[in-house]
């Protein structure tokens, strides 16, 4: 077995026996997952959410510190990508299916199915319906990403290491990271990865289903999602073949521009004045509240501890699994930009995007339901965005785009996760060859069948909050690194002394 490709087989061996074990025994994996997932979520909790609020503070430091000058590569080096295809690339990669997903069944569900402060269907049930969803998706989701991006590019382009998740810890590990640690290190990510995004594309099969059903009356079950699996699988690896800048690209530049005229339409088709005041309304409260809600864990309500284990300690450990695939591709289109301009567009910018999105398609399942004119909460998660376009101009129209974009955001998570899990197990290479990036598609799929079969949503759910666990350790050693590396670097610099000497 070549030493190169030593974390590929490895992890290609440990998801084939889970595959396996998927089909032969599908109830007992369920059995088991659903076991082990709720342990870490009980006893874990508390670990998750400070964890994920030190790396936003770690990332907030970066953003005002004097060592934010420093560039990704050398000083004089140029980005490869403008700015907007830059946004474009890192926004599709690090969100994707789950906004589209959640935009509509996610605060529709806070608001009137169950509320995170105990109360359903009132006017404060639709303020914490929003804040808390800014709160899942906003700079905590995107400082977890930002960390993890940040460390792979910086010693990557800065220090000429591997693009690997081993080697930004070659400051705390010495040399063992080029040893059986670091191989370890690479396939506990690797793990962590695949289980993250078969998660997202099990979604994606799913709501695109529950869309063809809401429209054309196509019956719900596992085997049309299966087969939505393969047809999409096989214009991922159409994409794949061409390349990172052809295929990725140029589907990370139409994502942005379906979802921009679907965000558009839904906005003037939809209560836009009250969008706006819950917009500004959330943002405010958002800031307000951030502290209480970091560290929220209800050790004395376990009605509302219930709640906090199913969606925000979820959500935490969904950007943990997915953040070695979307730190590795930022980092992979990030070179010569900044730590500055890093940290602030990866942090802020999304993150305004994201609450613009769910306070218009949010906020107009919501009104619909608080004015009576529609009961879109008793919808399945995966309808629920249909449901809501039934009740606003063009609904066939709106459909058939979020139909198309959920289909194009498959298309590139699935695209961007072949060639990351492909870098990850070929010493990070750039140019990974086509039959890694095909089994490794090939095998992302059958994975997100393969849960769909064995449990559903749940299943994926469960899978990927065991593999978030062990990674979660590896991101913080990856901050420890990150933030040695870069005093040692400004120490030589003397970078804070002139910033001194200035002043």
């Amino acid at each position: 077995m070549k030493q190169r490709y030593v974390v590929f087989y490895i992890s290609i061996c440990i998801l084939s026996l889970l595959v396996i074990a998927g089909i032969i025994i599908p109830d007992a994996l369920d059995k088991i997952t659903s076991n082990i997932q709720a342990f870490f979520s009980d006893a874990f909790g508390w670990y998750y959410l400070i964890l994920v609020t030190v790396v936003l503070v770690i990332c907030l430091y970066l953003l005002i510190s004097p060592v934010g000058r420093i560039k990704l590569g050398n000083q004089d080096e140029k980005p490869e990508f403008s700015r907007p295809t830059w946004i474009a690339m890192l926004f599709s990669a690090g969100m994707g299916i789950g906004l589209v997903f959640y935009g509509t069944s996610e605060p529709i569900s806070h608001y009137a199915i169950s509320s995170p402060t105990g109360e359903i269907g009132t006017d404060q049930a639709i303020k914490d319906a929003l804040r808390f969803t800014f709160f899942h998706w906003g700079i905590h989701a995107w400082a977890i990403y930002a960390i993890v991006a940040l460390a792979i590019a910086y010693f990557h382009f800065r220090h000429n290491e591997l693009g690997l998740i081993s080697a930004t810890l070659q400051p705390i590990f010495g040399d063992k990271v080029k040893g059986n640690t670091g191989k370890a290190i690479d396939i506990f990510s690797v793990l962590a990865t695949v289980l993250g995004v078969a998660t997202s594309l099990g979604f994606g099969a799913v709501q695109i289903n529950g869309g063809l059903s809401y429209l054309f009356e196509l019956s719900t079950s596992i085997w049309i999602q299966f087969i939505i699996i393969a047809i999409v699988t096989v214009l991922f690896l159409i994409s794949a073949w061409s390349g990172l800048g052809k295929g990725i690209k140029i589907l990370s530049n139409a994502n942005m521009i379906l979802a921009g005229v679907l965000f558009l339409l839904m906005f003037l088709f939809g209560p836009t004045l009250f969008i706006l005041n819950l917009f500004t309304n959330t943002i405010g409260a958002y800031i307000q509240t951030l502290p209480q809600m970091s560290f929220r864990i209800a050790p004395l309500n376990e009605d509302i501890r219930g709640w906090i284990n199913g969606w925000t300690i979820f959500y935490w450990a969904w950007w943990i699994a997915w953040a070695p695939f979307v730190g590795i591709f930022i980092a992979r289109v990030s070179k010569g930009r900044s730590i500055r301009e890093f940290v602030f567009f990866v942090l802020l910018i999304p993150s305004i995007v994201i609450f613009l999105w769910f306070s218009t398609f949010g906020g107009s399942a919501i009104s619909l339901e608080h004015n009576g004119i529609a009961e879109i909460s008793s919808l399945s998660a995966e309808e629920s965005l249909f449901g809501v376009f039934s009740h606003y101009p063009l609904p066939l129209l709106t459909s058939i785009i979020a139909i198309v974009l959920i289909g194009s955001f498959f298309i590139t998570s699935a695209d961007s996760g072949t060639y990351v899990l492909s870098m990850m197990t070929t010493n990070g290479s750039h140019s990974p060859g086509n039959k890694i990036k095909f089994t490794w598609g090939i095998l992302l799929s059958a994975i997100a069948i393969v849960l769909l079969y064995t449990g559903g949503l749940q299943a994926l759910e469960n899978m990927m909050i065991i593999a978030a666990l062990p990674f979660s350790v590896i991101i913080a050693l990856m901050a420890i690194s990150l933030l040695k590396a870069l005093r040692e670097e400004a120490r030589v610099l003397g970078i804070g002394r002139i910033k001194k000497r200035k002043t």
